[in-house]
């Protein structure tokens, strides 16, 4: 495992790319016990290795979608993902990463497929047309990761209450990114708003971002982060089956991602004039009253969300997984990558 890199070099190349792709998470993670925030570090260089070549990006920004299919894009991130999980070595110290991180935590080929399904959902140019395909995607992309998340930091495979909790986790993040980013995603031809919802909103499809529009859209937004509102409530739960240090940054990186959805309903018609963050003061504030909540223990939410990791894990099962573009040279001759 590790692509014959040692585990010392893997976990010093992810915190620089943590550091580099979010300064949220980066936060976060140094609140964990060395262990957990090492395996942290590795599974997060995989995400954003994965999002970055799907969208051709470098740590995020704006997305710089080239010329090449988005299929075999996708296709390469699978490829190189399996051969990381085999223990082979892939020449891309990312998924050398993951398959460091997968062999400690025992990660599942299913789960990082899943997440790898999302990656392709985008590739096809699919757009939820219910709040339930919002939801199986939010899954896939950030749900899938919560899961991966709590295995990294020792939940055992079999304890569903406590992996449910922290897919909630996941699935509150992508929710409020979703209201941050429509003005982002519109741009790149994206739009994870239900079709429903914009026909309910009497919105023209692909014409959300319209000036005219942009009553409608905050109700939308304000929509969003009110699910986002009910996973977070659930997954606090979760938090409090966790170790002290573990407990404090998972509720500090929900404290942190949550004020991102409640700047986008603050901020109402003005929330996509520019791209909404909390400022490192902020940040500290959240990480103190995670602690506080870390002592006291969080409250049982009066509503569970509507959708479960299981109502979500049929949804993905049901729909199959997305359909494999034609052979390329990819599949024929494997991936030849420069070495790292």
């Amino acid at each position: 495992m590790g692509g014959g890199r040692s585990r010392e070099a893997l976990v010093l190349r992810a915190k620089e790319s943590i550091a580099k792709g979010s300064l949220s998470f980066s936060v976060a993670a140094r609140l964990f016990d060395k262990p957990t925030r090492e395996r942290a570090y590795l599974l997060y260089a995989w995400c954003r290795r994965c999002d970055d070549i799907a969208d051709g990006q470098d740590h995020g920004g704006t997305l710089k979608l080239d010329n090449s299919s988005p299929q075999d894009r996708v296709e390469a991130i699978r490829i190189l993902t399996h051969r990381a999980l085999d223990g082979q070595p892939t020449a891309d110290v990312a998924f050398d990463a993951l398959g460091q991180v997968a062999s400690e935590a025992h990660l599942s080929r299913e789960l990082c497929d899943d997440v790898i399904d999302g990656f392709a959902l985008d590739a096809e140019g699919w757009r939820p047309r219910t709040e339930a395909d919002l939801m199986r995607y939010c899954y896939h992309v950030a749900g899938a990761v919560g899961v991966m998340m709590a295995r990294v930091m020792g939940v055992p495979s079999d304890a569903n209450e406590t992996l449910d909790r922290a897919c909630d986790l996941g699935l509150a993040f992508q929710l409020n990114n979703i209201a941050r980013d429509i003005s982002e995603d519109d741009a790149a031809g994206r739009c994870y708003l239900p079709e429903e919802w914009l026909a309910e909103m009497d919105i023209p499809p692909g014409q959300h971002m319209k000036p005219q529009y942009r009553p409608q859209l905050v109700k939308l937004a304000k929509r969003l982060v009110d699910r986002a509102r009910l996973h977070d409530a659930a997954a606090r739960v979760g938090a409090g089956r966790l170790r002290f240090r573990q407990r404090w940054a998972i509720l500090s990186a929900a404290n942190i991602y949550g004020a991102i959805g409640e700047e986008v309903v603050r901020q109402a018609e003005f929330a996509w004039d520019h791209r909404i963050h909390t400022s490192a003061f902020d940040k500290a504030g959240h990480v103190i009253a995670a602690l506080k909540e870390t002592i006291s223990g969080s409250f049982e939410p009066q509503v569970m969300p509507e959708y479960s990791r299981g109502k979500l894990l049929i949804a993905a099962r049901m729909a199959g997984p997305v359909a494999e573009p034609p052979r390329s040279p990819l599949r024929d001759e494997g991936i030849r990558r420069k070495e790292d």
